[in-house]
């Protein structure tokens, strides 16, 4: 290190330490990181400069420990990817060596330099941010997180596997539990299944054992036909109101005739329904439920074909995927025999389609009313398709099948060998690209098939192919339920494709930004039955040991307002987009009463609208003061670390 950063050590009132990453050639490919650690030995406060291929690892990790434990280094500057990946590493790295965990900053030279940079560009804006969070950790004050009381209480929002799973699971850990569902029924889309794939169990046995168990548990009150219509408060004091009210007639009367009809008890497993735990509500009232987390498991729906696609709806012989499980289970109940029936009607051939309603493509697939399209795999779609083929071929030998893809998934231990029974069972396959898709038609021809199914087969080299079938599958995505009401009173992160929106996909999997909303199953993707109880457990364990310890430490980068220079403009107050954060509250100061502003630190997110409009500067976000910001602004555009360079 240079003789004048010596002379620093000595009069700094800091002692920062700089440690950059080479993330393995991810940054040190494209960036000097011996420049960048030369660089940042001109750094006023700058004390100790490191480098290493990993930071992130133990090793890693160990270098800045060792660092803190001797007194080395007193503030910590890590140079390497996103902080949404490593943020919390590096502070528990810290807190491990008896450091306090907010003294750390971070740069960020992957995302924005690495991967958008080469050359001198690179290395010379990798120094610029590595000055510039230098300069903002001269500036960090030790800082501690703060504790909310939490109720050992957690209210699942949906009835289908993944909640039950969760909720189950939830009691098993001593925590009391609220499970609630609109419909009247437990089990959701699972319910309506016949066989899981790739075991091909019976769906009644595993729902039925589910469900049971969430029914006889003490711990957890089920609330079907209920909605939840009001909702506030923050992460260990939520407070939600639900109405339960009569089903919608339109939406629910197959599954209630279906209960009624079925002889059986309340409690007892409907075929394609579920299990109705209870009388049907024929009042409308309300419960306020107090809470310490949510979990969200609302589940999917199936995608429905528009009018016409594949002559869906305009033929009846156009069927989609749920529709052939539900009459392959009454086929089965019925005793038919070697050919598939429908409605008394034998189905000689049937033609399954993949990939409707999901990899949909801008220019080639038509929107929805609103504009939107599938663009992603609904990935569950091709196992389902090729496990009823299988059954149909199995169970119906004299029916035919023929399977159109454009790809095939078969992802998860032992789902490819449903590719190989399918092949083995002697369903016939023909690919075709995205812009030449299976055309279905009327057959005016030859025979008494009713409906003509052409394609441009890539396996045969782009032979156009013709055969007549007697039934069309149409192999259907997953698309996010309607939780529009949910969304807007609670504002949960939605994205693109439109499911729930976690944090991180590998880092916090069950986590949205909202503390204390967990996710569960297919209201954040498409999973199959195996990862929806997995992804449940996850935001179950995920909320135990949130509430466990009847409290929750929250980051303390919050607000926070300087009472001699607020006078209560309320200027704050009104840019603050989380409500309840900031308010206007009466106080005596010098004998006199006046309104100042308060913060809510377990409302606040941090954002620092209200820090941008302060007219007399009073508040401040702790860990981004404004003369954080300053200084780091100052060193960016300073010539001292860099002086050929221009900012």
């Amino acid at each position: 290190m240079a003789d004048d950063n010596k002379d620093k050590k000595a009069t700094s009132e800091q002692k920062v330490g700089v440690y950059v990453c080479h993330c393995g050639g991810n940054i040190s490919d494209h960036v000097a990181v011996e420049e960048v650690c030369k660089n940042a030995e001109k750094i006023p406060g700058v004390v100790k400069v490191q480098n290493d291929v990993f930071m992130c690892s133990d090793p890693g990790q160990e270098l800045i420990m060792e660092d803190i434990k001797n007194g080395t280094v007193d503030r910590v500057v890590v140079a390497s990817c996103a902080p949404d990946l490593h943020s919390s590493t590096f502070r528990n790295a810290i807190q491990r060596a008896g450091g306090n965990p907010y003294i750390y900053e971070h740069a960020n030279i992957r995302e924005q330099v690495s991967w958008v940079h080469h050359g001198d560009q690179a290395t010379n804006k990798a120094t610029r941010l590595v000055a510039a969070a230098a300069a903002k950790a001269r500036e960090l004050q030790p800082l501690e997180p703060f504790k909310v009381d939490a109720k050992r209480h957690v209210t699942v929002i949906g009835g289908g596997i993944a909640g039950l799973k969760s909720a189950l699971d939830l009691a098993r850990k001593g925590l009391d539990v609220a499970l609630i569902d609109k419909s009247p029924f437990l089990g959701g889309w699972t319910a309506k299944w016949d066989r899981a794939f790739p075991t091909d169990d019976p769906v009644s046995e595993l729902v039925t054992a589910l469900a049971g168990e969430v029914l006889n548990s003490e711990k957890i009150t089920v609330y079907t036909c209920s909605r939840i219509t009001a909702f506030e408060g923050f992460i260990g004091n939520f407070k939600l109101t639900l109405t339960q009210a009569p089903p919608e007639s339109d939406a629910y009367e197959d599954e209630i005739k279906r209960l009624s009809d079925s002889g059986k008890g309340f409690g007892e497993f409907v075929p394609l329904a579920g299990i109705c735990p209870a009388g049907i509500p024929e009042t409308t009232t309300t419960h306020d439920i107090e809470t310490g987390a949510i979990v969200l498991a609302t589940g999917f729906l199936p995608y429905a074909p528009r009018y016409g696609e594949y002559r869906y709806g305009e033929s009846k012989e156009v069927i989609t995927l749920p529709e052939l499980i539900r009459i392959m289970a009454e086929n089965r109940q019925k005793g038919v025999g070697d050919t598939l029936e429908i409605n008394d009607r034998k189905i000689r051939s049937v033609a399954m389609i993949h990939c409707v309603g999901s990899r949909q493509i801008p220019g080639i697939h038509e929107p929805d009313a609103k504009g939107n399209l599938n663009e992603y795999c609904s990935r569950t779609c091709c196992s389902a398709t090729l496990h009823a083929a299988s059954m149909i071929r199995n169970n119906h030998p004299k029916t035919r099948v023929f399977d159109f893809y454009r790809d095939i998934r078969t992802y998860g231990r032992g789902q490819e060998e449903l590719y190989e029974e399918a092949s083995d069972s002697k369903v016939v396959f023909f690919r075709f690209e995205a812009d030449a898709p299976p055309e279905v038609t009327r057959n005016t021809g030859s025979g008494d098939f009713p409906l003509n199914i052409k394609v441009k087969d890539t396996l045969t080299f782009d032979e156009e192919l013709e055969m007549p079938v007697d039934l069309v599958v149409l192999a259907v995505g997953m698309e996010p339920g309607n939780i529009s009401d949910l969304v807007e009173m609670m504002k949960l992160p939605v994205g693109v494709d439109g499911f729930l929106q976690e944090v991180h996909p590998k880092l916090r999997p069950v986590e949205i930004a909202q503390s204390g909303v967990l996710l569960a199953g297919t209201c954040q993707a498409p999973f199959d039955m195996g990862e929806t109880c997995s992804a449940a457990s996850g935001a179950a364990a995920k909320a135990s040991a949130i509430l466990g310890k009847g409290y929750v430490e929250l980051d303390p980068f919050v607000a926070e307002v300087d009472l001699n220079k607020c006078l209560g403009t309320g200027t704050c107050v009104n840019a603050c987009i989380v409500e309840g954060a900031l308010s206007l509250v009466e106080m005596d100061v010098d004998g006199e009463k006046v309104k100042r502003a308060q913060v809510n630190p377990a409302l606040c997110t941090g954002c620092g609208a209200c820090v941008a409009v302060c007219p007399e500067n009073a508040i401040n976000v702790k860990g981004w003061t404004l003369k954080q910001y300053e200084d780091m602004v100052d060193m960016i555009v300073s010539d001292r670390i860099l002086p050929s360079q221009t900012a």
